[in-house]
């Protein structure tokens, strides 16, 4: 991790934006072509904070909060992927986004992976990190490990422990973080789950997560999106720690050798949060990462003419 500060303040004004009968909350800066953050659970837009001003000088950086989460609306859905995903394609046609780069991590992986496939002629450019790019190999797994996914995948258990007792913010979040998060930066991430029916779509989340086949449409579409980024040519930036959570070290050599036109960063030590552990890290290579898309683009134009 550098020396630099990893401020938990959150300084930017809040928007809202009306998709489907509810307000769905974002931030905004810069200007030009958008760089979508979409985050993971337990998080939001505040996730994002510190890699936001890395790329405000050269595009318009745009930090959502998915249905449920943050300061967006908590209206009386399911919260499965489908809802999920129908907020989020909304909130983009809302705003009518297009050469969009997204940034995504965790389910905001699975849900951003799903939109580029669907869209593909949006898509300019896609970043992630501790991300669903295919099915968990769940034979693979520790013990321990598929004994927490048992958990968390049951209906009962994942209320109890996710909703009654909010360990996935309260317990996990810390737990995937290497450096020990601040009393400020906790009471954010706690403050948009103040009841059990606040916190559905955190325990919602994990039974739709892809294990052998099941739920048989979010493999499916896990499958396609996977398909999809082994063959498209689209840019991808690819951050990684070890050893991980979602993606281990078999995973880091897997999307290696079978993801075209990567770019992979190696951000050293580190498990699942990496945006608290290494924002500049993140923020300064996605930068970098940036400018040589826009260059291309440029290029490509000049040669087209």
């Amino acid at each position: 991790m550098t020396n630099a500060t990893i401020s938990p303040d959150f300084p930017f004004p809040s928007r809202f934006v009306e998709v489907m009968g509810s307000q769905v909350h974002y931030v905004e800066e810069g200007a030009g072509d958008p760089i979508l953050f979409v985050h993971g659970n337990p998080a939001s837009s505040y996730i994002w904070r510190n890699i936001i001003p890395h790329v405000t000088p050269h595009a318009r950086a745009i930090a959502v909060d998915l249905i449920g989460f943050g300061k967006s609306g908590k209206p009386d859905i399911s919260y499965g992927f489908d809802d999920s995903y129908a907020y989020l394609e909304g909130f983009i046609e809302a705003l009518g986004l297009t050469n969009i780069t997204l940034v995504v991590q965790d389910w905001g992986s699975g849900l951003g992976f799903h939109y580029a496939n669907r869209h593909r002629d949006r898509i300019k450019g896609i970043v992630f990190m501790e991300a669903m790019h295919r099915e968990i190999d769940f034979a693979a797994m520790a013990r321990s490990d598929k004994m927490l996914m048992r958990l968390i995948r049951a209906p009962f258990a994942s209320w109890l422990m996710l909703g009654v007792m909010n360990s996935f913010v309260k317990r996990m979040l810390p737990d995937w973080t290497k450096r020990d998060l601040s009393q400020q930066e906790m009471a954010a991430y706690l403050a948009p789950f103040p009841s059990v029916q606040s916190r559905k779509p955190v325990y919602v989340f994990p039974r739709g997560v892809p294990v052998e086949g099941k739920p048989e449409h979010i493999s499916r579409a896990v499958a396609e999106y996977s398909k999809w980024l082994m063959e498209t040519p689209i840019p991808k930036l690819f951050f990684h720690a070890d050893p991980g959570v979602l993606i281990r070290h078999k995973d880091v050599v897997w999307i290696k050798e079978n993801f075209p036109n990567l770019t992979s960063v190696d951000l050293g030590e580190g498990l699942h949060f990496l945006q608290e552990d290494y924002p500049h890290e993140i923020g300064w290579a996605l930068a970098d990462w940036y400018l040589t898309l826009e260059t291309t683009q440029i290029e490509g134009a000049r040669h087209a003419v």
